[in-house]
Protein backbone atom coordinates (compact mmCIF):
# COMPACT_ATOMS: atom_id res chain seq x y z
CA UNK A 1 0.00 0.00 0.00
CA UNK A 2 1.17 3.14 -0.75
CA UNK A 3 2.72 6.17 1.83
CA UNK A 4 2.99 9.20 -0.93
CA UNK A 5 0.54 9.79 -3.66
CA UNK A 6 3.87 10.17 -5.79
CA UNK A 7 5.01 6.62 -5.52
CA UNK A 8 1.46 5.40 -6.37
CA UNK A 9 0.84 3.76 -9.60
CA UNK A 10 -1.05 5.58 -12.00
CA UNK A 11 -4.69 4.27 -11.52
CA UNK A 12 -4.01 3.81 -7.66
CA UNK A 13 -3.08 7.60 -7.44
CA UNK A 14 -5.30 9.23 -10.04
CA UNK A 15 -7.92 7.28 -7.38
CA UNK A 16 -6.04 9.09 -4.15
CA UNK A 17 -6.06 12.23 -5.88
CA UNK A 18 -9.75 12.23 -6.65
CA UNK A 19 -10.79 11.31 -3.17
CA UNK A 20 -8.61 14.08 -1.44
CA UNK A 21 -9.71 16.56 -4.11
CA UNK A 22 -13.27 15.56 -3.07
CA UNK A 23 -12.12 15.87 0.38
CA UNK A 24 -11.09 19.18 -0.19
CA UNK A 25 -13.72 20.38 -1.82
CA UNK A 26 -16.53 19.57 0.43
CA UNK A 27 -14.30 21.36 3.29
CA UNK A 28 -13.97 24.56 1.36
CA UNK A 29 -18.24 24.70 0.84
CA UNK A 30 -19.21 23.46 4.15
CA UNK A 31 -16.57 26.16 5.86
CA UNK A 32 -18.25 29.05 3.85
CA UNK A 33 -21.94 27.35 2.96
CA UNK A 34 -24.73 25.81 4.65
CA UNK A 35 -26.00 23.41 1.85
CA UNK A 36 -29.62 22.13 2.45
CA UNK A 37 -32.17 20.33 -0.13
CA UNK A 38 -35.63 22.46 0.00
CA UNK A 39 -38.89 22.27 -1.37
CA UNK A 40 -40.81 21.13 -4.93
CA UNK A 41 -38.33 22.08 -7.70
CA UNK A 42 -36.26 24.67 -5.45
CA UNK A 43 -33.08 22.45 -6.07
CA UNK A 44 -29.82 22.58 -3.86
CA UNK A 45 -29.66 25.66 -1.72
CA UNK A 46 -25.95 27.02 -0.32
CA UNK A 47 -26.06 29.81 1.59
CA UNK A 48 -22.87 31.69 3.34
CA UNK A 49 -22.48 31.12 6.67
CA UNK A 50 -21.43 35.09 7.75
CA UNK A 51 -23.71 36.60 5.04
CA UNK A 52 -27.42 35.24 4.32
CA UNK A 53 -27.97 37.71 1.19
CA UNK A 54 -24.87 35.82 -0.24
CA UNK A 55 -26.31 32.19 -1.59
CA UNK A 56 -26.39 30.01 -4.87
CA UNK A 57 -28.79 27.24 -5.73
CA UNK A 58 -28.23 24.44 -8.14
CA UNK A 59 -31.46 22.46 -9.72
CA UNK A 60 -31.38 19.64 -12.46
CA UNK A 61 -34.45 18.82 -14.48
CA UNK A 62 -34.90 15.60 -17.17
CA UNK A 63 -37.79 15.08 -19.27
CA UNK A 64 -37.35 11.58 -21.43
CA UNK A 65 -40.54 10.79 -24.04
CA UNK A 66 -41.59 7.69 -25.19
CA UNK A 67 -43.94 8.65 -28.21
CA UNK A 68 -45.97 6.77 -30.68
CA UNK A 69 -46.52 9.59 -34.27
CA UNK A 70 -49.28 9.10 -36.97
CA UNK A 71 -46.61 10.91 -39.45
CA UNK A 72 -48.17 13.37 -41.95
CA UNK A 73 -48.77 11.68 -45.57
CA UNK A 74 -45.72 11.46 -47.47
CA UNK A 75 -43.20 11.66 -44.25
CA UNK A 76 -40.03 9.69 -44.98
CA UNK A 77 -36.80 9.41 -42.73
CA UNK A 78 -33.53 10.22 -45.03
CA UNK A 79 -30.28 7.92 -43.41
CA UNK A 80 -27.55 7.91 -45.57
CA UNK A 81 -28.70 8.02 -48.78
CA UNK A 82 -31.04 6.07 -48.42
CA UNK A 83 -34.82 6.76 -47.73
CA UNK A 84 -37.15 5.10 -45.64
CA UNK A 85 -41.06 5.16 -44.98
CA UNK A 86 -42.82 4.39 -41.46
CA UNK A 87 -46.03 6.09 -41.33
CA UNK A 88 -46.52 5.54 -37.70
CA UNK A 89 -43.12 5.04 -35.89
CA UNK A 90 -42.36 4.31 -32.17
CA UNK A 91 -39.26 6.43 -30.79
CA UNK A 92 -37.48 7.50 -27.58
CA UNK A 93 -35.97 10.95 -26.90
CA UNK A 94 -34.56 13.17 -24.34
CA UNK A 95 -36.88 16.48 -24.99
CA UNK A 96 -34.84 18.26 -22.04
CA UNK A 97 -32.26 18.25 -19.85
CA UNK A 98 -31.36 20.81 -17.89
CA UNK A 99 -29.06 22.40 -15.06
CA UNK A 100 -29.48 25.73 -13.51
CA UNK A 101 -26.62 27.12 -11.03
CA UNK A 102 -27.98 30.97 -9.83
CA UNK A 103 -28.01 33.26 -6.73
CA UNK A 104 -26.59 36.16 -5.28
CA UNK A 105 -23.09 36.09 -5.78
CA UNK A 106 -22.87 39.90 -3.44
CA UNK A 107 -26.18 41.86 -1.69
CA UNK A 108 -28.20 42.89 -4.57
CA UNK A 109 -25.84 41.10 -7.41
CA UNK A 110 -27.49 38.05 -9.08
CA UNK A 111 -25.90 35.91 -11.58
CA UNK A 112 -28.15 33.13 -13.48
CA UNK A 113 -27.17 30.13 -15.50
CA UNK A 114 -28.85 27.36 -17.27
CA UNK A 115 -27.02 24.56 -18.96
CA UNK A 116 -28.16 21.46 -20.93
CA UNK A 117 -29.69 20.06 -24.37
CA UNK A 118 -33.39 19.99 -25.83
CA UNK A 119 -34.58 17.24 -28.63
CA UNK A 120 -31.93 14.37 -28.28
CA UNK A 121 -33.36 11.78 -30.36
CA UNK A 122 -32.47 8.90 -32.91
CA UNK A 123 -31.71 11.12 -35.40
CA UNK A 124 -29.57 14.03 -33.66
CA UNK A 125 -26.26 13.93 -34.38
CA UNK A 126 -24.14 12.28 -31.92
CA UNK A 127 -22.31 13.51 -28.93
CA UNK A 128 -23.83 17.40 -29.72
CA UNK A 129 -26.42 19.60 -28.51
CA UNK A 130 -26.15 21.04 -25.15
CA UNK A 131 -25.28 24.28 -24.75
CA UNK A 132 -25.46 27.42 -22.48
CA UNK A 133 -29.79 28.73 -22.33
CA UNK A 134 -28.92 31.46 -19.75
CA UNK A 135 -26.15 33.86 -18.84
CA UNK A 136 -26.79 36.67 -17.12
CA UNK A 137 -25.91 38.81 -14.54
CA UNK A 138 -28.46 41.61 -12.41
CA UNK A 139 -27.99 44.63 -9.96
CA UNK A 140 -30.95 45.19 -8.14
CA UNK A 141 -31.42 48.80 -8.28
CA UNK A 142 -34.06 49.59 -6.11
CA UNK A 143 -35.00 46.20 -4.17
CA UNK A 144 -38.29 44.52 -5.78
CA UNK A 145 -39.18 47.68 -7.64
CA UNK A 146 -36.31 47.34 -9.96
CA UNK A 147 -33.22 45.30 -11.27
CA UNK A 148 -31.38 45.83 -14.67
CA UNK A 149 -29.72 42.67 -16.31
CA UNK A 150 -28.20 41.67 -19.35
CA UNK A 151 -27.15 38.74 -21.00
CA UNK A 152 -28.45 35.70 -23.13
CA UNK A 153 -32.13 35.34 -21.16
CA UNK A 154 -35.36 34.78 -21.16
CA UNK A 155 -36.71 38.05 -19.77
CA UNK A 156 -38.87 38.85 -23.02
CA UNK A 157 -42.42 39.70 -23.49
CA UNK A 158 -45.65 38.70 -24.99
CA UNK A 159 -47.28 36.79 -22.72
CA UNK A 160 -47.18 34.03 -19.42
CA UNK A 161 -46.12 30.98 -21.28
CA UNK A 162 -43.39 33.04 -23.80
CA UNK A 163 -40.95 32.11 -20.77
CA UNK A 164 -42.47 29.15 -19.32
CA UNK A 165 -41.24 27.29 -16.56
CA UNK A 166 -40.86 23.34 -17.82
CA UNK A 167 -40.60 21.53 -15.13
CA UNK A 168 -44.09 23.22 -13.67
CA UNK A 169 -45.75 23.21 -16.92
CA UNK A 170 -49.89 22.08 -16.89
CA UNK A 171 -48.96 19.86 -19.94
CA UNK A 172 -46.56 17.37 -20.92
CA UNK A 173 -44.80 20.17 -22.93
CA UNK A 174 -44.95 23.59 -22.93
CA UNK A 175 -47.52 25.73 -25.15
CA UNK A 176 -44.68 26.24 -27.89
CA UNK A 177 -46.42 28.53 -29.90
CA UNK A 178 -46.50 31.65 -27.48
CA UNK A 179 -42.52 31.53 -27.88
CA UNK A 180 -43.21 33.39 -31.38
CA UNK A 181 -39.60 33.50 -32.97
CA UNK A 182 -38.45 30.30 -31.16
CA UNK A 183 -35.07 29.49 -32.92
CA UNK A 184 -35.51 31.72 -36.07
CA UNK A 185 -34.10 35.25 -34.21
CA UNK A 186 -32.92 33.75 -31.22
CA UNK A 187 -32.11 31.05 -29.19
CA UNK A 188 -34.76 28.39 -27.89
CA UNK A 189 -36.51 31.87 -27.44
CA UNK A 190 -33.19 33.22 -24.98
CA UNK A 191 -32.24 36.75 -26.78
CA UNK A 192 -29.82 38.89 -26.33
CA UNK A 193 -31.13 41.24 -24.72
CA UNK A 194 -30.91 44.01 -21.62
CA UNK A 195 -33.82 43.84 -19.68
CA UNK A 196 -35.81 45.75 -16.55
CA UNK A 197 -37.84 43.93 -13.96
CA UNK A 198 -39.71 44.26 -10.81
CA UNK A 199 -42.70 44.49 -9.25
CA UNK A 200 -44.63 47.55 -7.91
CA UNK A 201 -47.44 47.02 -5.25
CA UNK A 202 -49.29 44.00 -7.22
CA UNK A 203 -48.42 44.85 -11.09
CA UNK A 204 -45.37 42.72 -12.17
CA UNK A 205 -43.69 43.88 -15.12
CA UNK A 206 -40.40 43.58 -17.37
CA UNK A 207 -39.92 44.78 -20.79
CA UNK A 208 -36.30 44.60 -22.60
CA UNK A 209 -34.59 45.65 -25.57
CA UNK A 210 -32.66 42.40 -27.78
CA UNK A 211 -30.48 42.02 -30.20
CA UNK A 212 -31.64 39.98 -32.35
CA UNK A 213 -29.55 36.76 -34.32
CA UNK A 214 -29.69 36.71 -37.92
CA UNK A 215 -31.79 34.53 -39.52
CA UNK A 216 -29.07 33.08 -41.56
CA UNK A 217 -28.14 31.12 -38.99
CA UNK A 218 -31.31 30.00 -37.33
CA UNK A 219 -32.36 26.36 -37.80
CA UNK A 220 -32.54 24.81 -41.16
CA UNK A 221 -36.40 24.18 -40.87
CA UNK A 222 -36.40 28.21 -41.54
CA UNK A 223 -37.01 29.68 -44.65
CA UNK A 224 -35.59 32.76 -45.90
CA UNK A 225 -35.58 32.13 -50.03
CA UNK A 226 -38.02 34.40 -51.71
CA UNK A 227 -39.15 30.98 -53.60
CA UNK A 228 -42.43 31.25 -52.23
CA UNK A 229 -42.53 34.97 -51.05
CA UNK A 230 -45.24 36.27 -53.44
CA UNK A 231 -47.69 34.19 -51.32
CA UNK A 232 -46.26 34.72 -48.26
CA UNK A 233 -44.07 36.88 -45.84
CA UNK A 234 -40.98 35.76 -44.58
CA UNK A 235 -38.26 36.55 -42.06
CA UNK A 236 -35.94 39.05 -43.75
CA UNK A 237 -32.47 38.29 -44.05
CA UNK A 238 -31.34 42.17 -43.59
CA UNK A 239 -29.32 42.50 -40.82
CA UNK A 240 -31.82 43.19 -37.77
CA UNK A 241 -33.10 46.14 -35.87
CA UNK A 242 -33.47 45.92 -32.30
CA UNK A 243 -36.26 44.52 -30.89
CA UNK A 244 -38.51 46.08 -28.54
CA UNK A 245 -41.03 43.99 -25.56
CA UNK A 246 -42.58 43.60 -22.56
CA UNK A 247 -45.31 42.00 -20.32
CA UNK A 248 -47.06 43.41 -17.51
CA UNK A 249 -49.51 41.42 -14.83
CA UNK A 250 -51.59 42.11 -12.27
CA UNK A 251 -51.25 40.06 -9.23
CA UNK A 252 -54.83 40.18 -7.45
CA UNK A 253 -54.45 36.79 -4.70
CA UNK A 254 -50.71 35.06 -4.25
CA UNK A 255 -47.39 37.17 -5.65
CA UNK A 256 -45.75 34.66 -7.74
CA UNK A 257 -41.67 35.18 -7.43
CA UNK A 258 -40.35 36.71 -10.02
CA UNK A 259 -36.49 35.47 -9.32
CA UNK A 260 -36.14 33.92 -12.91
CA UNK A 261 -38.06 34.74 -16.12
CA UNK A 262 -39.67 31.47 -16.20
CA UNK A 263 -43.33 31.11 -15.00
CA UNK A 264 -45.39 28.51 -13.29
CA UNK A 265 -47.87 26.07 -15.35
CA UNK A 266 -49.55 24.71 -12.20
CA UNK A 267 -49.08 25.70 -8.61
CA UNK A 268 -50.87 22.24 -7.73
CA UNK A 269 -52.48 23.11 -4.73
CA UNK A 270 -49.76 25.00 -2.82
CA UNK A 271 -50.87 28.34 -3.95
CA UNK A 272 -54.25 30.77 -4.75
CA UNK A 273 -53.19 33.16 -8.34
CA UNK A 274 -55.21 34.54 -10.41
CA UNK A 275 -53.33 36.96 -12.44
CA UNK A 276 -54.56 39.22 -15.70
CA UNK A 277 -51.68 40.51 -18.02
CA UNK A 278 -51.18 41.93 -21.55
CA UNK A 279 -47.64 41.82 -23.56
CA UNK A 280 -45.76 43.19 -27.13
CA UNK A 281 -43.11 42.36 -29.43
CA UNK A 282 -42.28 44.81 -31.80
CA UNK A 283 -38.99 44.94 -34.48
CA UNK A 284 -39.00 47.09 -37.26
CA UNK A 285 -38.71 45.78 -40.51
CA UNK A 286 -38.04 41.71 -39.46
CA UNK A 287 -40.42 41.00 -42.29
CA UNK A 288 -40.56 40.85 -46.17
CA UNK A 289 -42.59 40.03 -49.15
CA UNK A 290 -42.51 40.75 -52.63
CA UNK A 291 -46.16 41.75 -55.25
CA UNK A 292 -46.79 39.63 -58.28
CA UNK A 293 -44.58 42.73 -60.11
CA UNK A 294 -41.30 41.05 -57.93
CA UNK A 295 -41.02 44.81 -55.46
CA UNK A 296 -39.67 43.92 -52.25
CA UNK A 297 -41.24 45.11 -49.19
CA UNK A 298 -40.28 45.43 -45.83
CA UNK A 299 -42.54 45.25 -42.78
CA UNK A 300 -42.30 45.37 -39.05
CA UNK A 301 -43.16 42.09 -36.53
CA UNK A 302 -45.96 42.80 -34.55
CA UNK A 303 -46.95 40.50 -31.48
CA UNK A 304 -49.77 41.20 -29.12
CA UNK A 305 -50.94 39.13 -26.60
CA UNK A 306 -53.72 39.02 -23.49
CA UNK A 307 -54.13 36.76 -21.02
CA UNK A 308 -55.43 35.48 -17.79
CA UNK A 309 -53.87 32.79 -15.18
CA UNK A 310 -55.83 31.40 -12.47
CA UNK A 311 -54.83 28.60 -9.61
CA UNK A 312 -56.69 27.89 -7.09
CA UNK A 313 -57.21 25.48 -3.91
CA UNK A 314 -60.18 24.05 -3.44
CA UNK A 315 -59.55 22.06 -0.27
CA UNK A 316 -57.03 23.50 2.00
CA UNK A 317 -56.78 19.66 3.54
CA UNK A 318 -57.25 17.79 0.79
CA UNK A 319 -55.73 19.81 -1.62
CA UNK A 320 -57.39 19.66 -4.61
CA UNK A 321 -56.87 22.13 -7.05
CA UNK A 322 -58.18 23.90 -10.12
CA UNK A 323 -55.87 25.33 -13.22
CA UNK A 324 -56.68 27.49 -15.88
CA UNK A 325 -55.59 29.56 -18.19
CA UNK A 326 -56.83 31.89 -21.12
CA UNK A 327 -55.23 33.86 -23.87
CA UNK A 328 -55.75 35.81 -26.89
CA UNK A 329 -52.73 36.58 -29.26
CA UNK A 330 -52.83 38.89 -32.32
CA UNK A 331 -49.65 38.05 -34.59
CA UNK A 332 -48.81 40.20 -37.13
CA UNK A 333 -45.81 38.46 -39.40
CA UNK A 334 -46.72 40.28 -42.64
CA UNK A 335 -48.96 39.64 -45.60
CA UNK A 336 -49.57 35.30 -44.89
CA UNK A 337 -47.11 34.43 -43.15
CA UNK A 338 -46.61 30.37 -41.83
CA UNK A 339 -44.18 28.88 -40.21
CA UNK A 340 -44.88 25.22 -39.28
CA UNK A 341 -42.49 23.28 -36.55
CA UNK A 342 -42.46 19.68 -35.32
CA UNK A 343 -41.26 19.00 -31.83
CA UNK A 344 -38.44 16.35 -31.66
CA UNK A 345 -39.23 15.98 -35.53
CA UNK A 346 -39.14 12.06 -35.90
CA UNK A 347 -39.38 12.29 -39.86
CA UNK A 348 -36.29 14.85 -41.93
CA UNK A 349 -37.59 13.95 -45.65
CA UNK A 350 -40.52 12.90 -47.84
CA UNK A 351 -41.89 16.05 -48.30
CA UNK A 352 -41.69 19.45 -50.41
CA UNK A 353 -44.23 21.92 -48.48
CA UNK A 354 -44.35 24.26 -51.66
CA UNK A 355 -46.11 21.65 -53.66
CA UNK A 356 -48.12 18.81 -51.49
CA UNK A 357 -48.55 18.97 -48.11
CA UNK A 358 -47.69 22.12 -46.78
CA UNK A 359 -47.92 20.77 -42.90
CA UNK A 360 -44.14 19.29 -43.93
CA UNK A 361 -43.01 15.93 -42.50
CA UNK A 362 -43.22 14.40 -39.51
CA UNK A 363 -45.24 15.73 -36.79
CA UNK A 364 -45.01 19.18 -37.92
CA UNK A 365 -48.22 21.73 -38.16
CA UNK A 366 -49.07 25.02 -39.26
CA UNK A 367 -48.16 26.18 -35.16
CA UNK A 368 -47.03 29.80 -36.02
CA UNK A 369 -48.69 32.45 -38.03
CA UNK A 370 -50.01 36.50 -39.14
CA UNK A 371 -53.96 35.98 -37.69
CA UNK A 372 -55.37 35.75 -34.85
CA UNK A 373 -55.07 32.74 -31.82
CA UNK A 374 -56.82 31.76 -28.86
CA UNK A 375 -55.65 29.10 -26.11
CA UNK A 376 -56.84 28.00 -23.30
CA UNK A 377 -55.91 25.19 -20.77
CA UNK A 378 -58.14 23.71 -17.35
CA UNK A 379 -56.89 20.71 -15.13
CA UNK A 380 -57.41 19.72 -11.91
CA UNK A 381 -55.43 18.05 -9.12
CA UNK A 382 -57.28 15.29 -6.82
CA UNK A 383 -56.08 14.83 -3.15
CA UNK A 384 -52.70 14.91 -1.78
CA UNK A 385 -51.84 11.39 -1.84
CA UNK A 386 -54.32 9.43 -3.61
CA UNK A 387 -52.49 6.88 -3.69
CA UNK A 388 -50.86 6.92 -0.53
CA UNK A 389 -46.60 7.61 -0.86
CA UNK A 390 -47.00 7.07 -4.60
CA UNK A 391 -48.70 10.64 -5.28
CA UNK A 392 -52.08 11.50 -7.11
CA UNK A 393 -53.12 12.61 -9.96
CA UNK A 394 -54.22 15.64 -12.27
CA UNK A 395 -56.18 15.38 -15.53
CA UNK A 396 -55.59 18.06 -18.27
CA UNK A 397 -57.06 19.46 -21.70
CA UNK A 398 -55.73 22.47 -24.08
CA UNK A 399 -56.85 23.79 -27.17
CA UNK A 400 -55.29 26.32 -29.86
CA UNK A 401 -57.57 27.89 -32.15
CA UNK A 402 -56.18 29.56 -34.79
CA UNK A 403 -57.31 32.12 -37.84
CA UNK A 404 -54.45 32.79 -39.82
CA UNK A 405 -54.90 34.75 -42.78
CA UNK A 406 -53.37 32.39 -44.98
CA UNK A 407 -55.89 29.74 -44.17
CA UNK A 408 -59.65 29.33 -45.54
CA UNK A 409 -60.36 27.46 -42.34
CA UNK A 410 -58.92 27.60 -38.54
CA UNK A 411 -56.17 26.07 -37.45
CA UNK A 412 -57.71 23.89 -34.31
CA UNK A 413 -54.85 21.54 -32.35
CA UNK A 414 -55.84 19.83 -29.15
CA UNK A 415 -54.24 17.86 -25.80
CA UNK A 416 -55.72 16.00 -23.30
CA UNK A 417 -53.82 13.92 -20.94
CA UNK A 418 -52.82 13.06 -17.32
CA UNK A 419 -49.91 13.96 -15.48
CA UNK A 420 -49.14 10.88 -12.29
CA UNK A 421 -47.19 13.37 -9.55
CA UNK A 422 -45.32 11.08 -7.75
CA UNK A 423 -43.15 12.92 -5.27
CA UNK A 424 -43.28 16.62 -3.94
CA UNK A 425 -39.49 16.60 -5.92
CA UNK A 426 -40.44 16.49 -9.51
CA UNK A 427 -40.80 13.14 -9.82
CA UNK A 428 -44.10 13.03 -12.71
CA UNK A 429 -45.45 10.47 -15.28
CA UNK A 430 -47.48 12.18 -18.12
CA UNK A 431 -49.52 10.55 -20.52
CA UNK A 432 -50.56 12.81 -23.53
CA UNK A 433 -53.01 12.39 -26.38
CA UNK A 434 -52.46 15.17 -29.38
CA UNK A 435 -54.48 15.51 -32.30
CA UNK A 436 -53.29 18.29 -35.06
CA UNK A 437 -54.50 19.29 -38.62
CA UNK A 438 -52.61 18.55 -42.09
CA UNK A 439 -53.13 21.16 -44.15
CA UNK A 440 -52.23 20.53 -48.08
CA UNK A 441 -51.87 22.87 -51.06
CA UNK A 442 -54.71 23.48 -52.75
CA UNK A 443 -54.50 23.32 -56.91
CA UNK A 444 -57.56 24.75 -57.54
CA UNK A 445 -56.75 28.09 -56.43
CA UNK A 446 -53.79 30.26 -58.42
CA UNK A 447 -51.62 30.38 -55.23
CA UNK A 448 -52.26 27.40 -53.74
CA UNK A 449 -53.63 28.46 -50.68
CA UNK A 450 -53.39 25.40 -48.02
CA UNK A 451 -56.52 23.42 -47.02
CA UNK A 452 -57.22 21.35 -43.52
CA UNK A 453 -57.65 18.02 -45.95
CA UNK A 454 -56.66 15.25 -42.62
CA UNK A 455 -55.91 15.11 -38.99
CA UNK A 456 -52.72 13.02 -37.32
CA UNK A 457 -52.30 12.03 -34.19
CA UNK A 458 -49.32 12.02 -31.65
CA UNK A 459 -49.38 9.96 -28.03
CA UNK A 460 -46.33 11.00 -25.31
CA UNK A 461 -45.26 9.23 -21.93
CA UNK A 462 -42.43 11.66 -19.97
CA UNK A 463 -40.91 10.84 -17.07
CA UNK A 464 -39.82 13.96 -15.60
CA UNK A 465 -37.40 14.15 -13.02
CA UNK A 466 -36.91 17.56 -11.32
CA UNK A 467 -34.86 18.91 -8.24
Amino acid sequence: MCSILSLCPGSEFKRRRGLLRSLFLTLFFSNIFQCGLYGQHDGIILRHRSDSSVWIRVTAAVQAWARYTDHNPGSAIALGGTTYRDPSPFDIGIRRARFQAFGNVAPRVFLYTQFGLNNFSYLSQRKAGAFFHDLVAEYSIVPRAISAGAGLTGWSGLSRYASPSIATTLMYDAPLFQQATNDVNEQFLRKLSMYLKGKISRLDYRAAISKPMPVQLAAPSVDTSLADIAFQSGFSPSLPRLQCQAYVNWQFLDEENNLTPYTTGTWAGVRNVLNVGAGIIYQPDAMRHQNLSGEIFHTPMRLLAADIFFDHVLDKIKRTAITAYAGFFDYDFGPNHIRTLGVMNPANAGINKNVSVYSGAGNAYAMFGTGNILHGQVGYKFRDSMFGNAGTLQPYADIVYAKYQAFSGAMITWNGGINWLMSRYGSRISLNYQERPVFVRNPATLKGEPLNAARRAMVVLQYQVAI
